[in-house]
């Protein structure tokens, strides 16, 4: 039922899990929670990557990130502008929403949105980065989002946090 997490051919998806979790969330509003509660373990540097099929919530749980990390503007899909950088409020680390949907390579395309130069001082969060982004950063949190299929009405959700590399070692992610 699980999809491969990793792309097989990128040498940092190759690194050990550090941490995991399943969660089961009931609605829009636990998604969004979620996301509330694991802005709390974010910090400067941190890379997340969102895999889900459309409509499983990954924008969702962005959104709950933005609220935890105290953001300036409404975190909505990038999807036709591909990346929105979203400013702190509060002197946090700003949020780079980034959707990688209709990008086709790996970093090579990546690179014109110079993630590698946002990703120090910011929170990178990239939706259907599975296989494009992982070589960015060994350590990065990788949240995988399944849904109901079938049933558009049901909004159970299960989803797996899975950390990687040290910075993710001993952190509880449930």
């Amino acid at each position: 039922m699980e999809a491969p997490l990793e792309a097989p051919h990128s040498p940092a998806a190759e690194t050990a899990v550090a941490g995991s979790a399943r969660l089961s969330i009931e609605s829009p509003e636990q998604m969004q929670d979620l996301g509330r509660r694991i802005a709390k373990l974010l910090r400067p540097g941190d890379l997340v990557m969102l895999t889900g099929e459309l409509g499983a919530g990954k924008t969702t749980l962005t959104r709950g990130l933005g609220e935890g990390l105290g953001v300036r503007g409404a975190v909505t899909s990038p999807t036709f502008v591909i990346a929105r950088v979203h400013p702190s409020l509060t002197g946090g680390p700003a949020l780079v929403h980034v959707d990688a949907y209709r990008l086709g390579g790996g970093l090579d395309e990546m690179e014109d949105l110079d993630l590698d130069v946002s990703l120090p001082e910011s929170v990178v969060v990239v939706e259907w980065g599975e296989g494009k982004v992982e070589d960015l950063s060994e350590d990065r949190l990788h949240v995988v989002i399944h849904r109901v299929v079938g049933d558009t009405e049901d909004e159970r959700r299960e989803v797996v946090l899975r950390g990687y590399g040290e910075r993710w070692t001993g952190l509880d992610l449930a």
